[in-house]
């Protein structure tokens, strides 16, 4: 189960793709590598990769693509097959239960073929050992029959390209990972990246921004590309009903607070975790089942949906004995923190090692 199947179905800043994220994304997404926005190491590496491979006139190694979701990982599989000039097949790890489901696909590849493998580290255990002869030696073996009388029928398969996301790479088992040729670790985008991905994808839904206008939406998208062109499209709903349809820095400002998006990203979700833990328990430490329980919300959803970001911002902490809040947290929503040891920041250790010896109580 993806920490995302979690995640409240109307938040405005999640990474995981909807219906109309889906179809949208199908006409902003770039075609060619060279029109691909950010990722500099991993397009540098992967133009290497198939310039050689054309070069060669053979099909390249195959390709995993590691990353948290909304980051390009379908753009660039798709990108693969263009700049090869080759099809490509789309599939995901959930869809293969089975081994024969697995040989239904791979047997009907053509020569050449891309086959894009979405969250591959989800495929059955079965499906997995299929997997490894077949991006090795190019067969499967097709078990007719039960019991003792079973027979396996050995399959050749054409050379084709796999190309594996995952947003998991450590839940991948290591003789799937190493027959991987290239691996690609997606990062998270920083703000000039994002700022050029909302331009580019204004141009192209025909939505007139300043760079301004760019720049605010690109600061509140959480490093993620998805989530910028999502809230491109709702700033871009309010300023064509409420103003003359031109985005500025304070039209996207005023959308934005409606969405309930703050300067940092925030949303509803991750404003109540913080506010809880400010306002109820001092800053903590508090254990995450109590702080589930003050937001209302399942434990799971806090601990692997609002709570990454929150410490990759470094507005929270985890630590042994708890979530803690740290001084940014406390500056971001206004508040002063309480002037108390130990409450929302890890306490001073002692000088055991003075350079006069330990100290004694008195001292």
């Amino acid at each position: 189960m993806s920490p995302y199947d979690s995640e409240p179905a109307d938040r405005l800043v999640t990474a995981a793709a909807d219906g109309e994220d889906q179809a949208v994304e199908a006409a902003l997404r770039p075609k060619l590598l060279d029109e691909f926005i950010g990722q500099e190491r991993v397009r540098e590496q992967l133009s290497l990769v198939l310039q050689a491979a054309r070069r060669r006139g053979s099909a390249p190694d195959h390709v995993l693509l590691s990353g948290p979701p909304g980051l390009g990982k379908t753009t660039l599989s798709m990108i693969i097959a263009a700049e090869l000039g080759a099809p490509i097949r789309i599939t995901s790890g959930p869809a293969i239960q089975h081994a024969g489901d697995l040989a239904a696909i791979l047997s009907s590849l053509a020569e050449g073929e891309v086959l894009f493998l979405d969250e591959i580290h989800r495929m059955s255990r079965p499906a997995e050992e299929m997997l490894y002869m077949a991006m090795e030696d190019f067969r499967v073996d097709v078990i007719v029959g039960k019991g003792p009388g079973a027979t396996a029928i050995p399959l050749e398969l054409p050379p084709f390209t796999l190309v594996g996301a995952t947003t998991r790479a450590g839940l991948l088992p290591p003789p799937l990972r190493d027959r991987f040729g290239f691996t690609g670790h997606m990062e998270f985008y920083a703000p000039a990246e994002l700022q050029r991905v909302v331009h580019r994808s204004a141009a192209l839904l025909d939505v007139e921004i300043d760079p301004a206008g760019a720049a605010e939406i690109a600061g509140r998208s959480r490093g993620t590309p998805r989530i910028a062109n999502r809230l491109l499209r709702r700033v871009r709903d309010y300023a064509q009903v409420r103003h003359d349809g031109v985005v500025t820095a304070e039209i996207a400002g005023r959308a934005l607070e409606v969405y309930e998006v703050d300067a940092r990203g925030l949303d509803r979700l991750d404003r109540a975790v913080l506010g809880a833990l400010l306002k109820l328990f001092g800053g903590g430490p508090v254990g995450l089942s109590t702080l589930a329980v003050a937001v209302g919300e399942e434990a799971e959803t806090v601990e692997e949906v609002a709570e990454p970001f929150l410490v990759r911002e470094g507005l929270l902490a985890r630590t042994p004995r708890g979530r803690i809040a740290t001084a940014a947290a406390w500056q971001h929503l206004g508040l002063v923190p309480p002037d108390r040891p130990g409450r929302g920041a890890v306490p001073a250790q002692p000088e055991l090692f003075a350079p006069d010896g330990p100290r004694s109580a008195e001292d």
